[in-house]
């Protein structure tokens, strides 16, 4: 299948998630934060997160897309009110990165927690994960076409401090 040129594009910041049909593709820029996407194939429905914490321990009110146990469950109940149900979507992962240069330690590593919680999470209420782009280093640039249920994900490595990024001649 090929995406719609004419797509509705919307662009969800940390801690937000997205519900629509074919007409809309949703986008976001990841570093450690992780996005699932969710798609019914035969209905061409999809949800997508952008949590940055894999869950806050049961404190707060509400429930808040920033974490992605509650971003989850957020997205399986608007998919529910389009009678989707879970087990009838597939899933995609991507993100977890360590936004630290290679050579450096990331000691919370929170994108590996992350990624982690997200496989957790979708095997917990069965849906299937399809594909996943995990880890590594730096940025991810994410665009869910929800009317083929393509994602793109291109990884942005990240530049070392002491590399300059424009030289400046004298």
């Amino acid at each position: 299948m090929r995406a719609r040129h004419d797509a509705i594009e919307v662009f969800l910041m940390p801690g937000e998630f997205f519900v629509g049909d074919a007409d809309y593709r949703p986008r976001t820029l990841l570093g450690s934060c992780v996005s699932i996407t969710l798609w019914h194939r035969a209905r061409r429905i999809g949800a997508m997160s952008h949590f940055l914490l894999s869950s806050r321990d049961g404190r707060g009110e509400g429930l808040d897309a920033r974490y992605g146990d509650e971003a989850v469950r957020l997205m399986l109940e608007q998919l529910a009110r389009h009678a989707v149900a879970a087990s009838d979507c597939e899933a995609k992962i991507f993100g977890g990165a360590s936004m630290l240069s290679a050579g450096e330690t990331d000691s919370l590593q929170v994108g590996q927690k992350n990624g982690t919680a997200a496989r957790r999470l979708l095997s917990e209420h069965g849906i299937p994960v399809v594909s996943e782009s995990l880890y590594g280093f730096g940025h991810r640039n994410i665009i869910f076409d929800i009317y083929s249920g393509d994602v793109w994900a291109r990884q942005i490595k990240p530049v070392a401090a002491e590399q300059p990024l424009l030289r400046r001649r004298a």
